[in-house]
């Protein structure tokens, strides 16, 4: 249970009004809202009657009152006994593009564990439409996006940048140093990919499609650095982010492929649901992101 719900629950309560919580605690009110239908989805019961504007607790929420007190009073007590401490401890829960995050997480977390190693930081892989479900449920606190532009009024957005991605292919390639390469040639080629429906993979699928063409891959992973390795191998050709292939190119073991005919814009955000209550620790783990922008 959360605990913000019921602190929430309580002001609600004793001012018989969502809005006036949400004036006390600084909430709008439909983060009141949010975090009380929380509360009943969790618990199973109805908690208030809303009746003609007007709100009254159930059974049901005055014996959760009752409770709450008795729960909320320890937490003072608690957080009296422990006014000395100063180290900030939590769980965050990161929910990311697999393409991202090695590379994301080989950049903040040394540091973030050095100064706040009370800071737990729980990294969930997936696709774009599975981080915004497990946003929706409050199973993650942020999520970090690799795919097109999304804006919706429901989240927040901390940070956002485009993103390179190119073709690639080893510098020993017979299509290295090429002008602009057709398609019909370029889908012949060996494909080395991410797995089928994740963000700029979907993307070159979609546009090759309109085209009446498709790749077949003859190796498929979610490892953006390992598909690296094997290009520079001349294992075949892929389609990767600038910041994963840029070491390779800057050494000259890997180049850029121009393709004219096809446009993949790339995106990633950063973001949380707008009803999120940000604790320290997960503010703290934001601006570690923000930090590392690619």
């Amino acid at each position: 249970m959360d605990i913000k719900n019921l602190i929430t629950f309580i002001h609600v309560a004793e001012l018989h009004s969502f809005t006036k919580a949400g004036d006390k605690l600084g909430y709008s009110q439909s983060t009141v809202s949010f975090q009380i239908r929380q509360l009943e989805n969790e618990l199973g019961v109805p908690l208030f009657e809303r009746i003609n504007r007007t709100v009254t607790l159930t059974e049901h929420g005055s014996r959760l009152l009752c409770a709450a007190y008795k729960i909320n009073e320890l937490l003072q007590g608690f957080a009296e006994d422990t006014k000395g401490e100063t180290e900030i401890r939590g769980q965050v829960r990161l929910a990311m593009a697999d393409s991202l995050s090695s590379e994301v997480i080989r950049r903040i977390f040394p540091e973030l564990h050095r100064k706040y190693p009370g800071i737990t930081l729980e990294c969930i892989s997936g696709g774009t439409q599975e981080m915004f479900r497990l946003l929706n449920q409050n199973e993650v606190d942020i999520v970090y996006t690799l795919d097109s532009h999304i804006y919706d009024t429901n989240y927040v957005i901390l940070q956002e940048s485009r993103i390179g991605v190119h073709f690639v292919c080893a510098a020993e390639n017979s299509l290295a140093g090429r002008g602009g390469i057709p398609l019909e040639q370029l889908v012949k080629q060996p494909f080395l990919l991410t797995e089928k429906g994740m963000s700029y993979r979907r993307m070159m699928d979609e546009q090759l499609a309109a085209r009446s063409l498709e790749v077949q891959p003859v190796f498929v992973s979610g490892n953006a650095e390992l598909i690296c390795n094997l290009v520079e191998q001349n294992a075949g050709i892929a389609l990767l982010p600038d910041y994963a292939t840029r070491p390779y190119v800057e050494k000259g073991t890997v180049q850029y492929l121009h393709v004219p005919e096809l446009d993949i814009e790339v995106w990633t955000q950063l973001l949380h649901h707008r009803d999120k209550w940000v604790s320290e620790p997960m503010r703290i783990v934001i601006e570690y992101l923000r930090r590392c922008a690619l």
